[in-house]
């Protein structure tokens, strides 16, 4: 039988607890080898490997994060989510975000419909349309074939989409593999929305609106902007748009559209990369191939998640060393640092999905919490980082554990060989020397020249970044997140720090908020 008991009461937390005397200054110096570099690593799936040599962690901390994993049961966790299980419990729901890329578990029915099925079912269609514009004979309103394709949404349905069609964007258009342009946008500031309307052919491009609720304020307020834009161009908006919504929505079966595809509340905004709600674009964008390349990667990652040893689970072993640094060496923050440009905004993402479900103050219960919950994320793509941030992360009061993240191959090979070697192995060299930089430090007399090292990092890699090991990486960071929520005994997948916000906007808006400071503040910016 399931429990959910937080993590300060079980019996392996003061285990860990006596372990930070003798890890907190652990000497990388000395254990950092060779040896250690090829043996801590483990597959992610998609070609990609997870290797943690860089983290300040020994065998007997490995024993006791196993243990901690088997007595919060995050296997068993694991399966009763894939089994359609109500895990979601601020909002009693079911969450299947792996269930649009393969079933791991019992079939999932809901009021008599098979969840499985019917996602399966959406990807279809979607996956028709695509073909049937690439093949123009799906046109807009002078009868023109679609050449770009612009996503209008927010959050979750944004910043997963955005940062996966940008990871390709290289890799497809070099191999012959672009079907259309990709443009998005989701601020409700005007500003985006008229810039990038600005680069666009009106009568060639198609609009994919992208609301599960069918309400959100301000992917509707863009979506009214596009389509005054395109009633002044003399263009029929119905022809233009289709529609990623519920079935519940009124947006749903809305003759307003060219065509609506479906998801439901069952695939959290921020975990919906892989559903309608990023296929529909990525489809259109690259060819509903590549998209069900990039599902097979992260069932691939889905599949290893399952693995009860921690040193055959990736994500599973990630999520407990991150952990150990949150609440035994009490490190708050994490930077995620691809090197690759292609990943330019893969932190971005992550700083959605982690932070927005696992920034918890009170477990599953509703009960507070006596320890830390989901880190500060943040990142930037190296090298640019380097010439920012990487000072404070060397030097600084804090330390703050790494995530890099790197290729062998550049996406384009379009390369120059400089002082006796490439870009690309410029990029890799710079990666290395600053694990072992991080790690190791360097002595020095004069104090403001005096690296410290005792920063921890780990590494993902493989060989090339292709949409199989994009859905890899994306499933690993996804199921981290979701077994630090177990472990944490968090609800993971709701979201209710959103939404005070929202409620007093519409206040500001009603112009009777009744609340003094809202209309001060109003005041001071002309509302």
């Amino acid at each position: 039988m399931i429990q959910y008991r937080n993590l300060d009461e079980t019996t392996v937390y003061q285990r860990l607890q006596g372990q930070v005397q003798r890890l907190r200054t652990f000497d990388f110096g000395t254990h950092l080898t060779a040896e250690r570099v090829r043996s801590y690593q483990v597959s992610v799936g998609g070609g990609l490997t997870y290797n943690y040599a860089a983290k300040a962690v020994d065998e007997e901390l490995l024993q006791t994060l196993q243990q901690l994993s088997d007595e919060q049961q995050c296997i068993e966790k694991y399966q009763a989510l894939l089994d359609g299980e109500l895990m979601n419990t601020g909002e009693q729901r079911r969450v299947l975000h792996h269930l649009v890329r393969g079933q791991l578990g019992k079939p999932v029915i809901h009021e008599g419909k098979d969840l499985g099925e019917f996602y399966a079912e959406q990807r279809q269609r979607f996956s028709a349309f695509a073909e049937r514009v690439h093949r123009g004979e799906i046109r807009g309103s002078t009868n023109q074939p679609f050449k770009t394709v612009v996503q209008i949404g927010i959050g979750g349905s944004d910043l997963g989409p955005r940062a996966l069609y940008l990871a390709l964007e290289n890799w497809a258009e070099s191999r012959g593999k672009q079907k259309m342009k990709a443009l998005f946008i989701s601020n409700v500031d005007p500003d985006d929305a008229s810039q990038v309307v600005s680069q666009l052919d009106l009568a060639t491009t198609l609009f994919v609106l992208v609301s599960k609720s069918g309400t959100t304020q301000e992917t509707l307020a863009n979506e009214l902007f596009v389509k005054a834009k395109l009633q002044k161009a003399g263009l029929n908006p119905a022809r233009h748009m289709v529609a990623v919504t519920s079935e519940t929505s009124p947006l749903a079966h809305n003759p307003g559209y060219l065509d609506s595809f479906y998801i439901d509340d069952f695939i959290g905004g921020r975990y919906s990369s892989t559903s309608a709600v990023g296929g529909v674009i990525l489809s259109l964008a690259f060819g509903p191939e590549v998209f069900a390349e990039l599902l097979a990667g992260a069932h691939e990652a889905d599949r290893l998640a399952l693995e009860r040893d921690i040193r055959r689970n990736p994500s599973l072993l990630d999520a407990l060393i991150g952990v150990w640094e949150r609440n035994s060496l009490g490190w708050p923050c994490t930077a995620v640092l691809p090197y690759s440009q292609a990943l330019s905004r893969f932190p971005a993402h992550l700083q959605q999905l982690d932070m927005e479900s696992n920034g918890k103050r009170v477990n599953r219960r509703g009960e507070p919490l006596s320890y830390g919950t989901g880190p500060v994320v943040f990142g930037e793509p190296g090298t640019n980082g380097q010439h920012s941030f990487y000072q404070l992360l060397h030097q600084g009061t804090d330390i703050i554990p790494l995530q890099f993240i790197g290729f062998m191959q550049s996406q384009r090979q379009d390369d120059v060989e400089v002082d006796g070697s490439t870009s690309q192995t410029k990029l890799k060299a710079n990666l290395i020397a600053q694990i072992v930089a991080f790690a190791k430090g360097k002595k020095d007399e004069n104090a403001n020249k005096h690296f410290p090292g005792g920063r921890p990092s780990s590494l993902i890699y493989g060989e090339l970044l292709t949409p199989r090991a994009l859905g890899a990486l994306l499933a690993h960071f996804e199921n981290k997140v979701m077994f630090q929520g177990f472990i944490w005994n968090l609800n993971s997948f709701d979201q209710e720090g959103v939404q005070l916000g929202k409620v007093l906007t519409k206040k500001v808006l009603s112009h009777s908020s009744g609340d003094g400071a809202l209309d001060a503040y109003a005041g001071l910016l002309g509302i």
